[in-house]
């Protein structure tokens, strides 16, 4: 009975299924009579899973298992969503959710603040870098991974949450009442070096464009008619979506197009081009890329380097050249099927590839050469004295302030970063010496 009843359900799918096809050339009809034949098979194996396996089998548990089963088998960014997923994807989609405004990892069981966000109610409710959470809503935080504890802390919008909080100084732990808030999750940092706007784009979602946008904003205010170009730093960047890598390719373009898409017909294609408004105003443009920059991030790159528009510097991307669809399933489920592949403006598949930089630059540690022992004119026999008074065998003002700064730490650590504003610095000046 069992079998029958999950058999009719397949039956039913594949009926509909068929329903829509009617009328199709006998080979296809071939085909469909090969699927009833497999979905009966499918139901035959799990009724036999259901009546024979050692230990009682959650029905919801194996048809997932089974779904994502199908999926595995086609590439490894096609998956099945359950509800509790969807609700993570949307979060991640919006770049906003109720909670506090803490970034968190966890420390020998506790939920360990790594810092709270600015303007976010963790930060108003007194929150510390290194507090320890010990229990959350008088629920103890051990035993419990780092991801249900974030789960916990977050809800409602407008629900109050309690924190027991044990922090460096303090004798006893304590407690924070928090009132959750919407937070949204910051994907674009932004810092001047020098006369250069430095922007870090960490993935792309709802809010990314609008970001770039105010952060860009804020930096020409900032440094006015000395701005000399842009550092935008996509490594580790994971993607995110189309959309928005396609606006903020545009935020640096003219014109031109910015990526094509082709599904499985070669006739359907789609192509994405640029308006006009370069928020960079033709400036110089460095994006730094690495073996984290995927999807979303190499489409900007890719478009950036076909237009000439940027310099790429870093190292080859992941290769992530295919384009996921959500589709709705009953239930609350969905599928993250990978329904396209996308193509750079020059018509170049990236898929497993990748894009290699215009300049070649592993990130590499800077350490500082130790000079002090470094032989000099000073130390070689029968040398000349100096006629000027500073024959007396020791090392210059210039020696003496060289070896002092061989001991001191390098001030930049980031490597890629540097060569960036270098380029940038010999761009504009070379510029300026045409004009």
């Amino acid at each position: 009975m069992i079998r029958q009843s999950i058999f009719a359900v397949l039956l039913t799918a594949v009926v509909l299924l068929a329903g829509s096809v009617a009328g199709c050339a006998p080979a296809r009809a071939q085909e469909d009579r090969e699927v009833y034949r497999l979905l009966e098979l499918f139901g035959d194996a799990l009724a036999k899973i259901r009546s024979n396996y050692v230990e009682e089998i959650d029905d919801k548990e194996l048809i997932e298992a089974g779904i994502n089963g199908m999926l595995q088998s086609l590439d490894p960014h096609s998956a099945f969503l359950s509800p509790d997923r969807v609700k993570q994807m949307e979060v991640d989609i919006r770049g906003e959710f109720g909670g506090l405004g803490i970034e968190v990892t966890m420390e020998n069981g506790f939920v360990k603040v790594v810092a709270p966000i600015d303007d976010t109610p963790a930060a108003a409710a007194g929150m510390q870098p290194g507090d320890l959470i010990s229990h959350i809503d008088s629920e103890p935080v051990l035993g419990l991974s780092l991801t249900e504890a974030v789960k916990q802390m977050r809800g409602l919008v407008g629900t109050d949450i309690v924190l027991t909080v044990l922090r460096e100084g303090e004798a006893e732990p304590f407690d924070v009442t928090i009132t959750r808030a919407v937070i949204k999750v910051r994907s674009v940092r932004s810092r001047r070096e020098g006369n250069v706007a430095y922007i870090r784009i960490t993935s792309f979602n709802e809010q990314t464009t609008s970001g770039l946008r105010t952060a860009m904003d804020k930096l020409k205010s900032e440094i006015g008619e000395d701005l000399q170009g842009v550092v935008l730093d996509l490594r580790n960047n994971p993607g995110g979506l189309l959309d928005q890598a396609i606006s903020v390719s545009d935020a640096f373009m003219n014109r031109g197009e910015i990526v094509s898409t082709r599904a499985r017909e070669s006739s359907d294609i789609e192509r994405y081009t640029a308006r006009d408004g370069d928020i960079a105003e033709g400036l110089p443009v460095v994006v730094l890329i690495n073996g984290g920059s995927a999807s979303a991030s190499e489409i900007v790159a890719g478009a950036l380097k076909d237009h000439k528009r940027a310099i790429l510097m870093g190292t080859r991307t992941f290769g992530k050249g295919s384009v996921q669809s959500i589709i709705q399933l009953s239930g609350g489920n969905r599928l993250k099927l990978t329904t396209a592949r996308y193509y750079t403006p020059s018509g170049t598949s990236i898929q497993a590839t990748g894009i290699e930089p215009d300049i070649h630059v592993p990130q590499a540690k800077l350490e500082v050469v130790d000079a002090t022992n470094r032989r000099s004119e000073a130390d070689l026999r029968n040398r000349l004295d100096n006629d000027t008074g500073n024959g007396d065998g020791n090392q210059s003002d210039a020696d003496e302030s060289e070896a002092e700064n061989a001991n001191e730490p390098a001030q930049r650590a980031d490597y890629q970063l540097q060569r960036a504003l270098d380029a940038i610095t010999t761009i504009s000046l070379s510029r300026a010496s045409l004009n």
